[in-house]
């Protein structure tokens, strides 16, 4: 049996990895098929897997006691997956969370609804209300 060399091993191993890493961008290219779209009022407008998120600005979003109540919660940006809002959260390091992905946490807000898209894998989001009843 032929002993393989350590150069041999490492220029199969790095082959392999530049084949994963081609593989693993084609994939995430073919599966984000994101056209967004920023207003200039910081509004962000686009379709994601087939889903249109759209993410309004707490300044632009009605204030203070929006959300279910016109948008906003306590200076949140309102966060909608095809008309739906999505409830999010902020935390003290300045990532997000939402109801969707609350362990997993997101760098803004586009990124945390991104993810919701994923998760909810064309699911309905249902509606969200604080005291564990339906909206």
């Amino acid at each position: 049996m032929n002993k393989i060399t350590r150069r041999q091993a490492m220029g199969t191993a790095a082959g392999a990895l530049a084949a994963l890493g081609i593989a693993g961008a084609t994939a995430h290219a073919a599966g984000t098929d994101s056209r967004a779209a920023t207003t200039p009022s910081g509004t962000v407008d686009e379709v994601y897997q087939g889903r249109r998120i759209r993410i309004t600005p707490a300044s632009a979003s009605g204030g203070h006691h929006g959300g279910h109540h016109g948008g906003g919660h306590h200076g949140l940006p309102t966060v909608r997956i095809d008309g739906r809002e999505l409830h999010v959260m902020r935390n003290a390091d300045g990532t997000w969370i939402s109801v969707v992905n609350h362990y997993e946490t997101f760098a803004d807000p586009l990124s945390l609804a991104r993810a919701a898209v994923r998760e909810l894998q064309g699911a309905t989001l249902a509606p969200f209300s604080p005291t564990g009843g339906t909206a």
